[in-house]
């Protein structure tokens, strides 16, 4: 069975923390938990000082935003897979991971993602939406598919190989990542068709029109610093295609 590092970033993260936390340590996996705190000015710290035991390495320190902290976690990590967990996101169950190490265990596979739903921030048994991947074409990266990022897991050589994350495109930093690994690439990725991650809603990108034009440019930069094209549609399929989350939740 794989080694999997979790690397989870904080900012005065304290309202949801620990479930994230928690999540982690009743994992029936190996499991490197990795904290990369922003010098969190609330009781972030005091949390994770709570669970020091469960955790392999806490840093606290000034950043340059999320990404150039998680490119720090990955830094540290010392297992096969690497897997990122936001702050405010909790694994859907107890043995999550131990399912994705079991897939792991076939050695033509890269990376591994799955499902994910969208919570109430309140009331975490309340789905808003659902994330239905399906399996993975390269081809669907044009008509707007991407997977659930904190469902997205690594081996770690694939990050020695083809780089990090790039602070540079911001919140489309992900995007950009699984674009460059799965389409530019080419690793072979597998599907495991159930919930992986619970989502708390409300993300950056798509509080307004304003943040989802941003972001829409962002996307299409992922795909310029990759030297690959987009049809026409692709960008504007992106947001359009989370409509069917609503729907079938």
């Amino acid at each position: 069975m794989s080694r999997i590092s979790i690397i989870t970033v904080t900012y005065n993260a304290s309202d949801h923390l620990r479930d994230c936390l928690d999540s982690v340590r009743e994992q029936d996996s190996d499991i490197e938990h990795i904290l990369i705190d922003g010098a969190s000015t609330d009781g972030t710290l005091n949390i994770l000082d709570a669970y020091k035991d469960h955790l392999a390495h806490v840093i606290s320190e000034k950043d340059e935003g999320m990404y150039d902290a998680l490119n720090k976690g990955i830094g540290l990590a010392t297992g096969d897979v690497i897997g990122i967990l936001n702050a405010d996101d909790f694994y859907f169950s107890k043995d999550t991971l131990s399912r994705v190490s079991e897939a792991f265990s076939d050695e033509h596979v890269d990376a591994v993602y799955g499902d994910l739903v969208y919570v109430d921030r309140n009331n975490t048994e309340k789905v808003v939406r659902a994330w239905r991947s399906g399996e993975y074409r390269p081809r669907k990266f044009y008509h707007g598919w991407m997977p659930p990022h904190p469902t997205f897991f690594v081996r770690h050589r694939m990050y020695q190989q083809y780089g990090l994350f790039n602070p540079e495109l911001g919140t489309a930093a992900d995007y950009e990542l699984m674009l460059r690994m799965l389409l530019k690439h080419g690793i072979h990725a597998a599907y495991i068709p159930e919930v992986l991650v619970k989502m708390r809603s409300g993300g950056v990108s798509n509080q307004s029109f304003k943040n989802r034009l941003k972001a829409n440019l962002m996307d299409r930069k992922a795909w310029t610093v990759n030297d690959l094209s987009p049809y026409p549609w692709t960008l504007w399929m992106k947001p359009l295609r989370k409509i069917g989350q609503w729907v079938n939740k």
